[in-house]
């Protein structure tokens, strides 16, 4: 029996006040802002050019904008001045345009602007973890990349240099109350971009499909996405001009932030956390390196100490969704993936200067990261440093 066909099946599924999704729906979102605030500040990448014309049609509605960039994942430090930014200009709402290191920087700067203290008071794992005692200002997350999901979840990822590792603040408050994914905001992305991304995005729908904590709902999200970022992820990195591709990947990378949000994840992003945290790894390289390998070592350990486990026959229906083929078996998915990895030329770790050396304290802070919690099998260190090891 799947988990799915269970009589007492039970789950609270939360998600973003309101998705706009499709080519062209965001000329429908600056009327849709307007009517959630007054003052916004717009939270971009580095290249914060791309806000402008969003800022025009904002403007255009009556509301005045103000700009702040990260340069690249946002650290503490960042959304310290952040929220510096949004109190001196008055602001009462934030527009999150970017890729996922934007949007996790406005998510984290709308909930921090309405609640004293410095970040790492409401941190986890390496600050106090203390929860948001005030909903946040209003938030609009739009995506210009189809990988990270985070314009639909409920946490917001912050590097901290000094404990070499990257945590997240995680409240409802930090639900955006409008989602805008247009997938034509990813057309210029380059290929080495989209590779990692997409891969992201395909973690993100097969790690809540393998996890302790998924249910039904999840299950169907995940079950769309997962054949969709198959069979568009290398013709959109050949051809990024192909829109069914970059539709199918950003409505993949969108069906992840939803089903993470709501079932977890895993290892892969168990182990990003630290490698992210120490190394100059960007976030989708990191997991789309651990991802076939991790696959492979959670069929193992479950097949060695929990071979009655439901979650088992699972790792074969995730063959089947990412093969095509409904007879695939497991190895058969580890084999595609690893090819996948591959033929998307993803660099190993040693290109970031990770070295053997590093692996046993990555592979200790990994055994903390709160994404282990969903894993359909407790790792041991051993296993995880091992994993890294074939990564490098």
């Amino acid at each position: 029996m799947t988990r799915s066909s269970r009589a007492d099946v039970h789950f609270d599924f939360a998600t973003a006040g309101r998705i706009l999704f499709g080519r062209g729906r965001l000329a429908a979102a600056a009327s849709v802002a307007a009517s959630l605030g007054r003052r916004a500040l717009i939270v971009t990448g580095r290249d914060a050019a791309r806000a402008v014309p969003f800022a025009a049609l904002l403007g255009r509605e009556g509301l005045g904008v103000s700009f702040f960039s990260v340069a690249g994942e946002p650290t503490v430090e960042d959304a310290r001045r952040g929220v510096r930014a949004g109190r001196e200009a008055g602001v009462d709402l934030v527009v999150a345009l970017g890729g996922g290191s934007a949007l996790d920087a406005g998510k984290a700067i709308a909930a921090l602007v309405r609640n004293q203290g410095d970040p790492l008071r409401f941190l986890e794992v390496v600050g106090e973890g203390r929860p948001l005692e005030s909903p946040g200002l209003p938030c609009v997350a739009i995506p210009t990349t189809a990988g990270t999901g985070s314009e639909v979840t409920r946490n917001a990822v912050l590097v901290s240099p000094e404990h070499g590792v990257k945590a997240s603040l995680r409240s409802p408050y930090l639900l955006p109350r409008l989602a805008v994914v247009d997938p034509a905001l990813t057309d210029s992305m380059p290929p080495d971009v989209t590779a990692a991304t997409g891969l992201d995005a395909l973690t993100q729908v097969l790690e809540p499909f393998l996890s302790r904590r998924a249910n039904p709902l999840v299950d169907g999200l995940c079950r769309e996405a997962i054949p969709r970022a198959a069979r568009s992820l290398r013709r959109a990195v050949a051809d990024g001009s192909d829109a069914a591709a970059r539709d199918d990947l950003a409505f993949a990378s969108l069906c992840g932030g939803l089903a993470l949000a709501n079932a977890g994840l895993g290892a892969v992003h168990g182990l990003a956390a630290p490698l992210g945290g120490s190394f100059p790894v960007p976030h989708g390289v990191a997991c789309a390196r651990l991802l076939p390998l991790v696959f492979a070592a959670n069929l193992r350990a479950l097949a060695a100490r929990e071979p009655d486990s439901p979650v088992l026959s699972r790792f074969a229906e995730a063959a089947a969704l990412l093969t095509g083929r409904p007879d695939a078996g497991a190895e058969e998915g580890i084999r595609w993936l690893a090819a996948l990895v591959e033929d998307l030329r993803i660099p190993s770790l040693a290109r970031y200067g990770v070295s053997a050396a590093d692996l046993p304290g990555l592979a200790s802070a990994a055994r903390k990261a709160s994404s282990m919690t969903a894993n359909p099998v407790v790792l041991e260190e051993g296993e995880l440093a091992g994993i890294l090891a074939e990564a490098l």
